[in-house]
C-alpha cells in the first residue's frame, strides 16, 4: 500500500520527485499525483501530521472508503499511444486519471496501472519499440572479456577489466581499462566518461554491482554511499537496472559484445607492457568504434552524439573526488583514530559513534548527518595528530596559552623557591610540555593562597627534598606548615649532623 504520509512528508522537506520514490517504493508519477491531490484538496502537511496513514488515504482519496469499482484502462489505446515518439507511460497515466475524475470513477494508481499494462504486453505477446532521449541516461557495465598486460619485472601476464559507458540515444562509447573492478577504479571510470562526454546526462544506470548498488529490490533501492556523491555531485539521479532484467540495459549490453569484438579482439595479438599503453590503444580503436558508419541506417554514433551532446547537462567546475567512508569512535582525547592518523573533534563528542569521510586531501567527520570536524589529510609517519584548538575542553585550552618561559617569568615575580620548583616540574618529564599541568596547577595554588604563601611552601618542601612533588606543596599549603617559623638546622641538615661527618676536601686530595 502507498504510503501517502510519508510522500506528503518528505515533499514537505524539500525532496525531489525521485527521491521520494525511491525512498517509499513507489513509482515517481505516484509521488506527483499525491502531491497534486493534495494540493487540490488544500492539504498540507501540517493538517495531516499527527493522522494515520489510513486517515490520510482516505482524506487524499475518500471514494475509496465508498466502495466504488476502480476504471479498467483501455490498455490497446495505451499501446498504440505508446508508439509514438515522446509519448510515455507516466504521461499517459496522468491523462488516464483525468478522465475517470472527470467521469467520477475511481482510477489505479501508477504502480498497479504499469502492472497491468506489463501483463498485457506479457499475454498478447505485444511488442514495444522504446524510443531513448538525447541526453537523458548513460548505462555502465564492466565487460565480461579480459584484456591482458605483461608485468615487466615478473613477465606475469595480468588482466585488465574493462569499463563501457553508453548513451542509448547515439549509441556512443566510452571504454577504459583498469587492473581491478573495486570502487576506486569504478568511480574513477565515472569522472573520466564524463570527461570524454564532455557533459552529464539525467539518469545514471549502472549493473547492481557491490561497488555501485548496495540493494535493488521491487521496494527498497540501497546505493553505496560514494557512488551516491559521486551522482549527486554531477546532478545525476542513480537508477539501476532492474535485477535479471537484461532489456533494462539493452544498450550497454549490445555494446559491451561490439567493443569486446571491435577492440579486445582487434588487439589480440598486441602485447602491452603498462596499462597507459594498453588505454592508448583502447582509445585509438573506440575513435574507430564511434565513427564507423551504421549498417541499417545513414550517419555514425559520433554523428549522433553531435546532436545528443547539445542535450548533456554542463560539467561541475571541479572532478568528483574519490571519498571513503568509515565509522570510527570518540576516544577520551577527543580524537579520532582513522588510518593510524589522528583528528580532533569538539570535546562534547567523546565516546560516540561518527562518520568519517577521507578524501586524498581532507578528513572530514560527521555525527547525526552534521559535519563537526573538518581537518587536512595527514600524511608520512603514523600517529600524527590534528588538532583544532576549539575542539578542546576549556581546562586544556589555558594550557596552550602558556610556555615554558612563560611559566618562569610567572614564577620569578613570587620568589627564588617557586622558581626552583618550576624549573623542576619543567625537567622532569622527557616532553616539556608534560610538566605543564603541574606548572598550571601550582600557578592556581597562588590565587588561592597568596604569592607569599606559595613561596614559603616551596622553600619548606625544598628543605626536606631536593626534588618536592606538587602534591607534596600542596600538603604543605593545606595543613598551613608555610606558617611556621624557621628553625636553624632543617630536618635534613640535622639528621646528617647527628649520624654522619663532613669529609674536608683535602681527604680528597691525591699527592702528586
Amino acid at each position: 500500500m502507498t504510503n501517502y504520509k510519508e510522500i506528503l512528508r518528505l515533499h514537505s522537506l524539500g525532496i525531489n520527485n525521485t527521491r521520494i520514490a525511491e525512498s517509499c517504493g513507489c513509482a515517481r508519477s505516484t509521488v506527483i499525483s499525491t502531491v497534486q491531490r493534495a494540493q487540490e484538496k488544500g492539504i498540507t502537511w501540517e493538517d495531516i501530521r499527527s493522522l494515520g496513514e489510513a486517515e490520510v488515504a482516505r482524506k487524499l482519496y475518500p471514494a475509496t472508503s465508498m466502495g466504488r469499482q476502480y476504471k479498467m484502462p483501455d490498455y490497446e489505446y495505451i499501446h498504440r499511444e505508446m508508439q509514438k515518439s515522446g509519448v510515455t507511460l507516466s504521461l499517459l497515466w496522468v491523462e488516464y486519471c483525468e478522465q475517470c475524475q472527470a467521469n467520477g470513477e475511481l482510477p489505479y494508481q501508477s504502480t498497479q496501472f504499469n502492472k497491468y499494462y506489463a501483463d498485457f504486453v506479457r499475454k498478447t505477446k505485444a511488442t514495444l519499440h522504446l524510443e531513448h532521449k538525447p541526453g537523458e541516461a548513460m548505462q555502465v557495465d564492466w565487460a565480461g572479456q579480459t584484456a591482458h598486460i605483461v608485468d615487466t619485472d615478473t613477465g606475469e601476464q595480468m588482466d585488465a577489466y574493462l569499463f563501457i559507458a553508453v548513451l542509448p540515444y547515439s549509441g556512443y562509447a566510452y571504454t577504459e581499462a583498469f587492473l581491478d573492478m573495486k570502487q576506486d577504479a569504478w568511480i574513477t571510470a565515472h569522472v573520466n566518461a564524463y570527461r570524454f562526454f564532455g557533459g552529464v546526462t539525467r539518469i545514471l544506470t549502472p549493473d547492481n554491482l557491490k561497488t555501485g548498488v548496495i540493494k535493488n529490490t521491487s521496494s527498497e533501492t540501497v546505493v553505496n554511499k560514494s557512488y551516491q556523491e559521486m551522482a549527486e555531485h554531477y546532478g545525476t539521479a542513480i537508477i539501476p537496472a532492474r535485477p535479471r532484467k537484461p532489456k533494462d540495459k539493452a544498450f550497454v549490453e549490445g555494446s559491451v559484445g561490439v567493443v569486446s569484438t571491435w577492440i579486445l579482439a582487434a588487439l589480440r595479438n598486441q602485447q602491452f607492457l603498462s596499462l597507459k599503453e594498453l588505454n592508448g590503444a583502447i582509445q585509438e580503436k573506440l575513435a574507430v568504434f564511434n565513427n564507423k558508419p551504421f549498417q541499417k541506417k545513414e550517419g555514425s554514433r559520433a554523428e549522433l552524439f553531435r546532436e545528443e551532446q547539445l542535450f548533456l547537462l554542463p560539467l561541475p567546475p571541479t572532478p568528483f573526488e574519490l571519498s571513503v567512508w568509515k565509522v570510527a569512535t570518540v576516544q577520551y582525547n577527543y580524537h579520532v583514530s582513522v588510518d593510524k592518523m589522528n583528528y580532533s573533534v569538539p570535546y562534547e563528542y567523546i565516546k560516540q559513534q561518527v562518520d568519517v569521510r577521507l578524501t586524498r586531501c581532507t578528513v572530514e567527520i560527521f555525527f547525526g548527518g552534521t559535519r563537526i570536524a573538518s581537518h587536512p589529510r595527514l600524511l608520512g609517519r603514523p600517529n600524527q595528530y590534528s588538532t583544532n584548538e576549539s575542539h578542546m575542553p576549556p581546562e586544556h585550552q589555558e594550557y596552550l596559552q602558556w610556555n615554558g618561559d612563560r611559566f618562569l617569568r610567572w614564577a620569578k615575580q613570587i620568589g627564588p623557591n617557586t622558581t626552583t620548583v618550576v624549573k623542576l616540574f619543567l625537567s622532569t618529564y622527557k616532553v616539556e610540555q608534560q610538566g605543564y599541568k603541574s606548572c598550571m596547577a601550582l600557578l592556581k595554588s597562588a590565587d588561592k593562597y597568596s604569592s607569599a604563601r606559595l613561596e614559603a611552601a616551596c622553600k619548606k618542601a625544598l628543605v626536606f627534598t631536593p626534588a618536592p612533588s606538587l602534591k607534596s606543596i600542596q600538603s604543605i599549603l593545606k595543613s598551613g606548615q608555610d606558617k611556621l617559623p624557621e628553625e636553624e638546622d632543617t630536618p635534613a641538615t640535622a639528621k646528617a649532623s647527628q649520624y654522619s661527618f663532613t669529609r674536608g676536601a683535602g681527604y680528597y686530595r691525591r699527592d702528586k
